[in-house]
């Protein structure tokens, strides 16, 4: 059976921290940066743990 090819999409938007938790970005934080607050743009500068019913199918895609 050949190796499964990593999911590119996932393999760009996860990072695995070294307890095995996955680390992801905030969303809305790219463009239309003019009409949003600065508490709204810093709070979205920070990382975000994914939830624990997203783990198993986030490591099904960055696995294989």
């Amino acid at each position: 059976m050949p190796k499964l090819k990593t999911n590119s999409g996932a393999k760009k938007r996860f990072t695995l921290t070294g307890t095995g938790k996955i680390k992801r970005k905030h969303a809305y934080k790219s463009h239309i940066l003019t009409k949003k607050t600065k508490k709204q743009k810093r709070n979205l500068t920070h990382v975000a743990v994914i939830e624990t019913a997203d783990v198993k199918r986030v490591k099904a895609l960055l696995a294989r």
